[in-house]
């Protein structure tokens, strides 16, 4: 599989995906069909069009995935952010968890940016979004063997703020499962090839182990040796 898993498709002081175009143009290679998955918004034309016209600056062409038929006719597929209940609700839903999955696993680049880097996870436990709706369950695409916490925050010494800071709330989901955790700050990304993830972008990441001290790993990384 390939994969490029985005933390968020904007950061401070860039546009839409401006910090994240060259490891997409590199993944997506000689590809020119993007089959965009839009359904963790509510807007599914408008948030479409918006991709098209940011991937048409570097030649792809973007198209919206409706059907499980669709998911044959493309060259790569990206899936937006937005709430990771309603996206995977609208995969359950639409009947694409599967033909999206095997497709990926038979090669099918895949691209994925907040929710959408969230559902490239076993499960979706790790996600920061509100249950706006209910999907028929929280197993996500498993593409890759640990959990993800796009938009991952630091703490925050001076706020008086009294709940649960990011960190806590893994360190929760670990009091009941075993599974390995990336805190993926924004700016950050998560580039997984022939079975090895590496990470990209310019912001450190953070890794929750159950029973164990987080780990701080630096772009350029590869993250295997925490992940295992």
């Amino acid at each position: 599989m390939r994969l490029l898993l985005i933390s968020s498709s904007t950061v401070h002081g860039h546009g839409y995906l401006d910090h994240a175009i060259p490891d997409i143009a590199r993944i997506l290679g000689t590809r020119k069909r993007v089959g965009f998955v839009p359904y963790a918004l509510a807007g599914h034309l408008g948030y479409t069009v918006q991709l098209h016209e940011r991937l048409s600056q570097i030649g792809a062409e973007v198209t919206m995935i409706a059907t499980p038929e669709d998911v044959r006719s493309v060259e790569a597929i990206f899936t937006g952010g937005g709430n990771t209940f309603r996206l995977l609700k609208a995969l359950y839903d639409r009947a694409l968890l599967e033909p999206i999955r095997d497709a990926v696993r038979n090669g099918l680049p895949y691209i994925g940016t907040s929710a959408g880097t969230n559902i490239a996870a076993p499960t979706i436990r790790t996600t920061n979004d509100m249950p706006i709706v209910e999907p028929p369950s929280f197993n996500a695409f498993g593409f890759v063997r640990y959990q993800i916490n796009p938009h991952y925050l630091d703490a925050e010494p001076s706020t008086t703020h009294m709940g649960e800071t990011r960190e806590e709330r893994i360190m929760q989901f670990h009091e009941e499962n075993d599974t390995p955790v990336v805190g993926l700050r924004e700016g950050a990304q998560l580039l997984v090839e022939n079975g090895s993830t590496t990470l990209a972008g310019d912001r450190p990441a953070r890794i929750f182990r159950r029973g164990q001290e987080p780990v701080e790993v630096e772009p350029g990384a590869t993250l295997d040796r925490y992940l295992d």
